[in-house]
């Protein structure tokens, strides 16, 4: 409780009243997201050639992050909304090569933009954090809204921030919110 106290306090989350049920969809023929209900789940859209993505990616910062939390038994499901011939789509064929280099659990191609329009995802990194169908969090990965990676450790990372907090075993009564930053998903229109 002193955790939520203290987050409120620096303004660095916002609360809805209440939880937000989280969309289902499908990740892939086997599994939508309703399944892994009993699992804590990280959304992150993604774009390859953001530079706000980049800084994440080529530090090494979101693998580390995903390595600790995938460790801990949480899932994380990247998501690609960029349409077909926009920055930082990629084919199905690509996808499957580029999962293995970004290490998520999935690598979703969206390029209808359906999945990210319901989440209303504005931008990469845009990170939602889910667990039992609702969102838990929605918001930025951290606190430095730039693309220069000397920043990562000078920041508050509030997605580790969040899983800790869930990890424990405690439990936010709404929904917490904070403004993402990075590029603008590039939806088609």
């Amino acid at each position: 409780m002193k955790f939520f106290i203290l987050l409120l306090s620096l303004n660095l989350f916002s609360k809805s009243d209440v939880l937000i049920p989280a969309k289902d969809f499908n990740i892939d023929s086997k599994t939508k997201l309703s399944t892994l209900k009993d699992k804590i789940v990280v959304l992150e859209w993604y774009n390859k050639d953001c530079p706000f993505v980049k800084k994440h990616y080529q530090s090494k910062n979101m693998q580390a992050l995903k390595k600790k939390y995938k460790e801990k038994g949480v899932k994380w499901v990247s998501i690609i909304s960029s349409a077909k011939g926009k920055q930082g789509h990629l084919s199905n064929k690509e996808i499957k090569k580029h999962l293995k280099e970004i290490g998520s659990d999935y690598l979703i191609n969206d390029e209808s933009g359906k999945i990210g329009k319901d989440y209303n995802a504005r931008t990469t990194p845009h990170m939602f954090i889910v667990k039992n169908n609702h969102i838990i969090y929605d918001g930025a990965i951290d606190s430095i809204p730039s693309f220069d990676s000397e920043d990562i450790p000078k920041s508050k990372n509030f997605v580790a921030m969040t899983l800790d907090y869930l990890i424990s075993g405690k439990n936010y009564p709404s929904t917490q919110k904070n403004k993402p930053y990075g590029c603008s998903v590039k939806y088609n229109k």
